[in-house]
């Protein structure tokens, strides 16, 4: 009997779609669709691009300002450039006003001292309550009124020059403007950013407003012969940035914001850990701050001083954006022992009282300062029970408790070193201090914590 021939449609139909009943392509389609060569053009344009992405994110994490750059908003991107032309003109005023009050007015240095000292404390005292403001009227219309008074306090210092009581008042309205911008302008930046985000944008604001803080004295030393003229300049700057301020796109409400709280609760969720060991670091940074200058006098040039000075602004603007992801993941333990043995190092070099020990000491200052500003702040907002600008407030508080104790014990040591004929041992003592008193601080820090939980 014949055997009978395999049907050539089934054949056909298991060629097509095998064993396992999944569609293959038959070879005369394939042949059909597939130009020669088409496959290995696919995987080379996979593998170009993949590397390309690869290089990317390479050079990203080589150079991180650089992935900073893009993931920030327009209007994040304007705030930093009005925060930088903000600390450009307070800054090319603010160095020079103690010369301007004494030679200009006729004011004594005693007198120019107390009225520099009850303006200082009353900004940064201030700042719990101007944030509990912004957090009311809401920051962008904050940043325009902090704006609109730099303008007036300029324009007073403008119709004020030989005029006292016009040139403490305008320096009072600034003082006033600077307690509402600082921390609506940090707000402003993190208020909606996720805890990731957060490392890069503050140290890009601290980095703006440095890059404003190195730049403003020279601007200001130009002009310095000239007060009227540096004055209209001033005048005619925060003009355009109380215009510019006006077209920021409004805030938008952090997600599970908390409610408003009265004035007198400002200090109400304090982070007692941040809050104390900023104030320690201001008290010591601060010292650097203002006695380094009258130390060095006659043992180097006032231009190499201010070369090494602008040196060590340069460091922080830099510093801190390529070190944030890294600030933002270490502990703040870790950041401290750091920071403050940097700033240890600096002290101790600053004995010196040559150039190199001198310029060495700012670059230790910059990187120990660089970190631990940055660090004190997200570790403030990490821990504070209420929202991003009332805690800028409260750690700009702790900046002028740091401030303070900085003038009345560090002023009144170096006078006795000083009177003993021994001031490169003030610098030592310093450096003591920047070793032996965090531990002490975080320990006291710990306690405030744990007595202010309810």
């Amino acid at each position: 009997m014949a055997r009978a021939r395999p049907d050539a449609s089934s054949s056909r139909s298991e060629v097509t779609h095998g064993l396992a009943g999944r569609p293959r392509p038959r070879r005369g389609i394939v042949a059909d669709t597939i130009r020669p060569g088409a496959g290995r053009q696919f995987l080379a344009r996979r593998s170009m691009s993949t590397r390309a992405a690869a290089e990317a994110g390479a050079r990203a994490r080589r150079f991180p300002p650089a992935r900073l750059w893009r993931t920030l908003t327009g209007a994040q991107l304007a705030l930093l450039v009005g925060g930088f032309l903000v600390n450009i003109g307070t800054f090319a005023v603010y160095p020079y006003l103690a010369v301007l009050l004494r030679d200009r007015v006729g004011i004594g240095m005693a007198q120019v001292g107390v009225v520099l000292g009850v303006a200082t404390l009353m900004q940064f005292a201030s700042a719990p309550f101007t944030a509990a403001f912004a957090e009311r009227v809401g920051l962008k219309r904050t940043l325009v009124l902090a704006t609109g008074l730099y303008t007036l306090g300029a324009l007073t210092y403008l119709g004020g020059v030989g005029e006292p009581v016009l040139m403490v008042l305008a320096l009072f309205v600034n003082c006033g403007a600077g307690a509402l911008y600082s921390p609506a302008y940090r707000g402003y930046l993190v208020h909606s950013a996720t805890v990731e985000q957060r490392p890069r944008l503050v140290s890009s604001g601290n980095a703006a407003g440095n890059l404003g803080i190195a730049l403003g004295p020279v601007v200001g030393a130009l002009f310095l012969r000239e007060p009227g003229l540096l004055f209209a300049m001033s005048t005619v700057l925060y003009s355009v940035l109380a215009v510019g301020h006006a077209f920021l796109r409004p805030e938008r409400p952090a997600e599970g914001g908390t409610a408003a709280e009265p004035f007198r609760r400002v200090l109400r969720g304090l982070a007692g850990v941040p809050f104390t060991v900023t104030v320690l670091t201001h008290y010591l940074y601060m010292q650097f701050y203002q006695y380094l200058a009258i130390f060095v006098d006659g043992r180097l040039a006032t231009a190499v001083f201010g070369m090494i000075m602008m040196g060590y602004s340069f460091g922080l603007v830099v510093l801190q954006p390529l070190l944030a992801e890294w600030v933002g993941r270490t502990r703040h333990s870790v950041v401290m022992a750091i920071g403050f043995s940097c700033m240890a190092v600096g002290m101790a070099a600053f004995a010196s009282g040559r150039p190199a020990g001198v310029a060495g000491g700012a670059m230790a200052m910059s990187v120990g300062n660089a970190v631990l500003f940055l660090k004190n702040e997200l570790e403030a907002l990490a821990r504070s029970r209420r929202s991003v600008t009332v805690t800028f407030g409260q750690q700009r508080l702790a900046v002028g408790v740091g401030a303070l104790f900085s003038g009345v014990i560090g002023g009144t040591v170096y006078g006795l070193f000083e009177r003993a004929d021994l001031l490169p041992g003030f610098w030592l003592a310093v450096a003591a201090q920047c070793v032996l008193l965090p531990p002490l601080v975080l320990v006291a820090g710990r306690r405030l914590r744990r007595a202010s939980r309810p």
